[in-house]
């Protein structure tokens, strides 16, 4: 079940480590998944945590082992990102990452003489992948890094993922005024869809006065209003894959819903606001 023309490209970030970007930008695209919407997932971060996530999640659904003949850097090499495209249930999929993805910015190199050639290179490869999915996640490693700017530049929009500690907060400062300059640099056409808080830890009195300052850095009206609570099961999806087996896995589920449901109410208040 399609439900757009072509796939809207959302990137996850922030420019600090461990803030949650692979856990919400997976979990969100699982929820989207449930609701319909064809999602494929591209891990564009070297380490692959959202890869041996999803492919995990494939072998507790369907019992099946994945093994790859080709390595994402092949696939680019050949320029073929689609031969790679694996479905991990009804409606989502993963453009796979491995370690040798560390390889692209020395290829981009050899490749393009102009900068702007390397950034752009990414969003044309991914270009025939729109026609078959309603939404493109892109997770990226938390650097400022060629990796970072093709993501970036493929983008229709971002969300940034905000932890609720301080530096994470200074990591999405950052990275929201990196977007200007990316499109200063580069002519990019991208959005910020939201800021995505995470707690830390739930009611703790540090993560409510961090949400108080991202309201008043970010303004309260960029703010997701639903805020990602912190929940072990999360940590244990990381060993076993995602899965929906008991009340403490369904609650996951009904939060994730909540917060796809939000992301698609901001992101056509946001398409609706850019047509005008």
């Amino acid at each position: 079940m399609k439900k757009n023309d072509r796939a809207t490209v959302v990137t996850f970030g922030n420019f600090k480590g461990g803030t949650g970007k692979t856990t919400n930008s997976t979990m969100i695209a699982y929820a989207l998944s449930g609701m319909g919407y064809r999602v494929l997932l591209s891990d564009q971060d070297p380490q692959a945590n959202a890869t041996s996530l999803y492919l995990k999640t494939k072998s507790e659904i369907s019992d099946e082992v994945v093994s790859f003949n080709k390595t994402l850097m092949t696939a680019i090499q050949e320029e073929n990102l689609e031969q790679i495209v694996t479905e991990i249930k009804e409606n989502l999929y993963l453009l796979p990452s491995f370690s040798d993805f560390a390889l692209y910015p020395k290829l981009l190199e050899k490749k393009f003489v102009n900068e702007v050639d390397r950034v752009q290179y990414f969003s044309k490869l991914i270009e025939p992948l729109k026609e078959d999915f309603d939404f493109i996640f892109i997770d990226v490693p938390p650097t400022i890094s060629i990796i970072t700017d093709s993501a970036l530049y493929a983008s229709d929009f971002v969300v940034v993922v905000l932890q609720t500690q301080e530096r994470s907060l200074q990591g999405a400062e950052v990275f929201t005024k990196y977007l200007q300059s990316l499109i200063d640099d580069y002519s990019a056409d991208l959005d910020i869809i939201g800021i995505l808080p995470v707690l830390l830890k739930n009611g703790a009195a540090v993560d409510l006065a961090t949400l108080e300052n991202a309201k008043e850095i970010f303004g309260e009206e960029n703010m997701f209003n639903i805020v990602v609570k912190n929940m072990e099961r999360l940590k244990r999806f990381d060993m076993t894959g995602i899965t929906d087996d008991d009340m403490h896995d369904r609650r996951v589920h009904e939060s994730y819903k909540a917060i796809a449901a939000e992301f698609i109410s901001r992101l056509n208040a946001e398409l609706e606001r850019v047509s005008q």
